[in-house]
């Protein structure tokens, strides 16, 4: 992490003419909301602005999104051009997106596939596991994969199929495997800093413009039971 990340509290994973992908933070929000905090997009156009000394305003186009207290990669077009191939490209799930997920136990398959009908509560910002037939549900599926296991928690890696509102924590919460923080769906207490251990932590997809496969890997956060899982797969990261 050079001197400007720092100061504008970033970790950059990949920068060139026309994507930027960074490795969000837990607390950092995408965009802004009723908070009033500074979100990625205003922070990321100050940082292009000054490491490219940018006279008039930068381009940032949103292709995706994190839940506040999720944290890993996250993708940014710097040109109009690539927000268009990009956003078509995760319409159309033309991309592996995977993900950690640290959980209170473990699956009772080693690996699976979940497959649910999901419809979000607007009012309480919360999905829940519906039956097919009902108004406004919207089929999720996913594929876990049991990765390992410490004295109290357990590691899996998920590969989204659809992508739905809080998708992994509503289908992880309802086989019974709560996410470490996520007291919305059902976990015991609260992570100290309002985190959720769960981490996007690597995504390939072709280049929107030079057409070339890119793979990016990103770290978890830093505390005990991410360092934990980090170094058992250290080789990969």
């Amino acid at each position: 992490m050079d001197n400007l990340e720092k100061k504008y509290n970033i970790e950059v994973v990949y920068d060139d003419n026309h994507l930027i992908v960074i490795n969000k933070r837990p607390s950092q929000i995408v965009q802004g909301d009723k908070t009033g905090d500074v979100p990625l997009t205003d922070i990321l156009k100050d940082y292009l602005k000054e490491k490219y000394n940018k006279a008039g305003n930068v381009y940032l186009g949103l292709v995706h999104r994190l839940d506040r207290p999720t944290s890993g990669i996250l993708v940014f077009a710097k040109t109009d051009k690539a927000s268009k191939r990009l956003s078509l490209l995760f319409q159309q799930r033309g991309l592996s997106k995977k993900y950690w997920a640290v959980v209170n136990k473990a699956p009772q398959e080693s690996t699976g596939t979940l497959v649910n009908y999901l419809k979000k509560n607007e009012q309480k910002n919360r999905s829940f596991v519906v039956s097919e037939s009902t108004f406004g549900a919207k089929r999720a599926e996913l594929t876990y994969v049991y990765k390992g296991k410490s004295d109290r928690y357990h590691l899996l890696e998920i590969e989204l199929h659809t992508g739905r509102h809080h998708q992994i924590r509503c289908q992880l919460a309802h086989i019974g495997c709560l996410i470490k923080g996520d007291v919305k769906y059902g976990f015991d207490r609260a992570n100290e800093d309002l985190s959720i251990h769960l981490h996007a932590r690597s995504i390939e997809f072709e280049h929107p413009v030079k057409k070339e496969a890119i793979h990016l890997v990103a770290k978890p956060p830093e505390d005990p039971v991410w360092n934990y899982f980090a170094d058992m797969f250290s080789d990969s990261l």
